[in-house]
């Protein structure tokens, strides 16, 4: 595999080497000893899994304090744009993201430390999303930031009239206003 970094210390693309042959292809997803000399140490407790369809926007989610979450993601069947943004306020990038294609053509991943608010927006007809994290789920460390917030300037490739988003997702505050990490 390929560790790239990206404009963001910490968020890395990687890029699976992909044996193709007339049978299909094979490719290794993750490997825990290459992975931790590339990233470093992270124990991957839960993996989830998402199917949305054109114009689904996922995000702009995170887990707040203890139940922060470092997450691995990678699309197996269409394409997505994926967006990490720094939401570290000490950080010399805060308030900055990392817009990256995933798609089951391309096969990257992307890396995302803790201290990131992550979403997607789906750009195929339909698109599993599935996403390795280090931390549980809990429901009450739930923080996220708005999609849309004009100071993340953010170019989604895709009309916002076709942006289809959960009621919960269009609640969610701005970054000015949002619970960050110190």
């Amino acid at each position: 595999m390929e560790y790239i970094e990206t404009a963001i210390q910490g968020v890395l693309i990687i890029e699976p080497k992909v044996f193709c042959d007339a049978r299909g292809y094979f490719m290794e997803a993750w490997k825990k000893q290459e992975f931790e000399e590339h990233v470093g140490k992270i124990d991957f407790v839960q993996d989830n899994e998402s199917k949305s369809s054109y114009g689904v926007l996922r995000g702009l989610h995170y887990q707040k304090g203890d139940y922060s979450q470092a997450k691995l993601v990678r699309v197996i069947k269409g394409k997505v744009v994926d967006v990490a943004v720094d939401i570290r306020k000490s950080s010399p990038t805060f308030g900055k993201h990392i817009a990256v294609e995933l798609s089951d053509e391309n096969k990257r991943q992307l890396f995302i430390p803790r201290g990131f608010a992550h979403g997607f927006v789906v750009l195929s007809q339909e698109a599993v999303f599935t996403y390795k994290v280090d931390n549980i789920y809990a429901p009450q460390a739930d923080g996220g930031i708005r999609w849309d917030d004009p100071t993340l300037n953010i170019e989604w490739p895709i009309d916002p009239a076709d942006v289809l988003t959960s009621e919960k997702d269009l609640r969610l505050p701005f970054l000015k206003d949002a619970e960050l990490f110190e």
